[in-house]
């Protein structure tokens, strides 16, 4: 059990050590991400108007494609994780995935206006990502000691949110410069996440660090499933439950519109505000939770959220904009890598893909429950009602999360035979 100096026990111990460099690995894997968010955030920021515009898809038809792909992707996380662990190649599974988001985007390109080949594009890349997520979580997770996990996947998801910015600019310059030629933004987008896995091949190593366990001999015994563990259990249970009461950014940015009463064109520069402060915290923020607890970080950052419910549900003006924007981006500093960084150590090597999966997967799916019964309830009842109910959902899952959420999570031995 980890016990910190300032008597928290959610804090791991610190070392001399902890204040080296972030690992060559983590920064080579932020490279990565970094360069494939371009590809994919220029190919994002167009195809609504590319498919409804452009193609003359109804908004029901793209809202179909959109949200079934984004719910396959959650589960094929597992499938990512399994094989990753299988014989210990997260960086081949990883760069798989990789290779398949980048093909989809040539998919795209040669589609036309074929709505199939347009929906096994679409599927390709959320196949993709959904393979490489937690075997690329797993790597970081490998390369450097466990009381600096927060400021590596801080590192990481930094260098991730400069590429999910720098995108759409990417891809509006291409459109400016070509004369709205959406097949350029496609070609570009494809070149770019070859480069992204052409970075993974050369710079991030197949063993990432001494945390990484030989895989298990064919005639070792059934691995246990990760669920046995209490204390990774109960992070998994807490992580659901916070999620199930998460309402979606799309939700707040429409709510933000339509108090201010703004043209629809200004909703695709609101997730530029909170993605700013993203980037600007998640470092500070892992440094913070390495040091004071990363259970403590994770509901700090879902009471920022329940903060921006609050701010919403006072009357709209430019500072509520600000205030929510800026609440936003505090909440995923404070949860997205640091909820890695806390259930990973209770994680074997061997079975650390495979564990952070049905982390990252159960969380998804309860956040897809949680914006279907916000959506529901804003129909049946309106927004104001239904925000309100939100809030009262967080707020107790949040009381609830505090008590379920362990106050420490036993690091699991390097040769552990557990596995999802």
């Amino acid at each position: 059990m980890y016990l910190a100096a300032n008597g928290r026990p959610d804090a791991p111990p610190r070392t001399p050590g902890a204040r080296r460099r972030v690992p060559a690995t983590v920064l080579a894997l932020g490279a990565v991400s970094l360069v494939t968010d371009i590809s994919s955030e220029m190919v994002t920021a167009v195809l609504p108007l590319y498919l409804v515009l452009g193609l003359g898809l109804t908004p029901l038809q793209f809202g179909f494609l959109d949200g079934m792909f984004n719910g396959a992707t959650a589960l094929v996380r597992l499938l990512g994780g399994r094989l990753a662990d299988r014989r210990g190649h997260h960086k081949r599974v990883a760069g798989a995935g990789y290779l398949l988001s980048a093909l989809s985007r040539l998919g795209l390109l040669l589609a036309g206006s074929a709505t199939g080949a347009i929906a096994a594009a679409l599927a390709a890349d959320r196949l993709g990502k959904g393979i490489r997520t937690a075997p690329r979580d797993a790597l970081i997770s490998l390369s450097g000691p466990p009381e600096t996990l927060g400021r590596s996947f801080g590192v990481h998801r930094a260098m991730d949110t400069t590429g999910a910015l720098l995108g759409p600019l990417a891809a509006f310059a291409v459109l400016w410069a070509t004369a709205d030629a959406y097949d350029a933004v496609f070609a570009v987008s494809f070149c770019t996440g070859l480069l992204g896995v052409l970075l993974l091949v050369v710079y991030v190593p197949a063993a990432p660090g001494p945390a990484t366990a030989p895989p298990a001999s064919r005639a070792a015994p059934p691995r246990p499933s990760v669920l046995r563990d209490p204390a990774f259990r109960r992070v998994l249970y807490a992580s659901a439950l916070l999620g199930a009461t998460t309402i979606g950014d799309s939700f707040l940015y429409l709510l933000l519109l339509r108090g201010l009463d703004l043209p629809p064109v200004l909703f695709t520069l609101l997730p530029l505000g909170a993605a700013a402060v993203y980037l600007l915290l998640a470092v500070p923020a892992g440094r913070i939770a390495d040091r004071t607890g990363r259970r403590t970080a994770f509901l700090i950052g879902h009471a920022a959220l329940l903060g921006a419910y609050a701010l919403l549900l006072a009357p709209v003006g430019a500072p509520t904009v600000v205030g929510v924007l800026a609440l936003l981006g505090v909440f995923y500093a404070a949860t997205d890598g640091v909820l890695m960084a806390l259930a990973a150590p209770a994680l074997p090597a061997a079975g650390r893909a495979g564990g952070l999966a049905v982390l990252q997967t159960g969380q998804a799916l309860a956040r897809l429950v949680g914006a279907a019964g916000f959506g529901a309830a804003w129909t049946l009842w309106g927004s104001r009602p239904a925000l309100w109910a939100a809030a009262l959902a967080l707020a107790g899952a949040l009381a609830a999360a505090s008590r379920i959420m362990p106050a420490a999570v036993p690091a699991a031995s390097p040769t552990a035979p557990e596995a999802p």
